[in-house]
């Protein structure tokens, strides 16, 4: 695999397929990553590699490592942008039926998904309440409040509960509501800052390269798509 690997022009792994990689010599001095659960692993038993443990995709020259199986569709659609174009990669995303393409860089963990429910029913209806009152009072007073609890118990209780304070919940929530807004809205950013309690353009930048890396402008130009009806590519049967 070595000696034939050495002369292809491009080489491609899927989740632990980079440990295979990585035994065959081809990533020695190179960055990769692979599936979260065997980052460490691959470091471990190959210092040469730089892993990155928590991208979804890298790209060191020729040599593409994804993390996970899901990722790998993440990757496969880079290379259909790398080979043609980012607007057949939009499309093919589309009929795939992925929510966005996402960049390389991208965490392995989604926040939705990171974030933990709460097994007591008064923060639990909080969760559920928070995400549609995102321009109402948010601090741990007036939420506190809501859950009929002094300060001090409830933010106790919801660290506890969710794993996060009240505060870095929130911001968490109003960071993630405007990349929808983005990717299903033609709204202005200052309308997007706003409508999730952001109050303005400049919080909005801040808040969301640090989540995303990249800037909203950025973010809804590499995401979206026309929603003209698209007559280059079918789906299967059509």
């Amino acid at each position: 695999m070595s000696v034939a690997g050495r002369g292809a022009p491009r080489i491609v792994s899927v989740c632990a397929g980079a440990h295979m990689l990585a035994a065959a010599g081809l990533l020695d001095g190179r960055r990769a990553t692979t599936h979260w659960a065997t980052a460490a692993q691959l470091a471990v038993d190959h210092p040469e590699v730089v892993v990155e443990p928590d991208a979804i995709f890298v790209r060191d020259e020729h040599i593409w490592t994804s993390a996970g199986v899901s990722t790998g569709i993440d990757l496969a659609l880079a290379l259909v942008a790398e080979d043609h174009d980012a607007e057949l990669a939009r499309r093919v995303a589309r009929w795939l039926v992925m929510y966005v393409r996402r960049p390389g860089g991208q965490s392995q963990f989604s926040e939705f998904l990171a974030r933990s429910s709460a097994t007591d029913a008064g923060i639990a209806r909080l969760q559920a309440w928070i995400p549609d009152h995102l321009t109402e009072d948010l601090s741990n007073e007036a939420l506190a409040r809501r859950t009929n609890l002094s300060v001090r118990h409830f933010s106790r209780l919801f660290r506890q509960q969710v794993g996060v304070t009240p505060a870095e919940y929130v911001e968490s929530v109003r960071v993630d509501a405007p990349a929808r807004h983005l990717l299903h809205t033609g709204n202005g950013l200052r309308t997007v800052a706003n409508s999730v309690g952001l109050g303005s353009v400049e919080t909005l930048h801040r808040v969301f390269k640090q989540r995303f890396g990249v800037t909203p402008t950025a973010y809804r130009e590499r995401f979206t798509t026309p929603q003209a009806p698209d007559r280059e590519l079918r789906p299967p049967g059509g």
